[in-house]
């Protein structure tokens, strides 16, 4: 029980913590982080990256030239990536506050506007995608229609009123 309410802890504060920084645009990009993501989607793919996701389809020469510098608490780090299944974060951005969504696990369905997803502990939830959405497949771009029920997938978006809007989808 208390190992739990560490790591839940834990997670929340350091995605938190790590949205919070690039969001304002303060500090570093963690270790395994995309370079420099589009900027219509930087919350939602550190967001991902913090949850151990890819989802820079294409790195480039600068960033796979410099050295892996490991972070303070890398087998913490290590931990979050494996184990972070869903979440959501306030973050303090340049158009002022919003609420950033992660979610990874299984789709259960997919149509032309939403996705639905399990994660691992039972969560489920339904997605509409967003205007400016971004799928990543292999690190490589890929459309929305590649979201196939059953897949491995993990989802950053925002929150917009009662509905989470994805604006960045992983697929495993």
């Amino acid at each position: 029980m208390t190992r739990t309410r560490i790591a839940l802890t834990l997670t929340t504060v350091s995605l938190a913590g790590l949205l919070g920084l690039s969001g304002c645009g303060g500090g570093a990009a963690p270790a395994g982080a995309p370079a420099a993501p589009a900027a219509d989607v930087a919350d939602e793919t550190f967001a991902l990256a913090a949850v151990g996701l890819e989802a820079d389809p294409a790195p480039s020469a600068s960033a796979a030239a410099k050295p892996d510098k490991a972070g303070k608490h890398p087998r913490a780090r290590k931990f979050l990536r494996k184990n972070t299944l869903h979440g959501e974060m306030t973050v303090q951005g340049k158009d002022g506050v919003k609420t950033v969504v992660v979610q990874r696990g299984t789709v259960t369905a997919v149509d032309a506007t939403t996705v639905s997803v399990k994660s691992a502990d039972g969560f489920a939830q339904t997605w509409t995608y967003g205007d400016k959405l971004r799928v990543v497949q292999d690190k490589k771009k890929a459309e929305a229609a590649a979201i196939k029920s059953g897949a491995e997938i993990g989802l950053a978006g925002a929150k917009d009123g009662g509905k989470n809007v994805a604006r960045l989808v992983v697929i495993k």
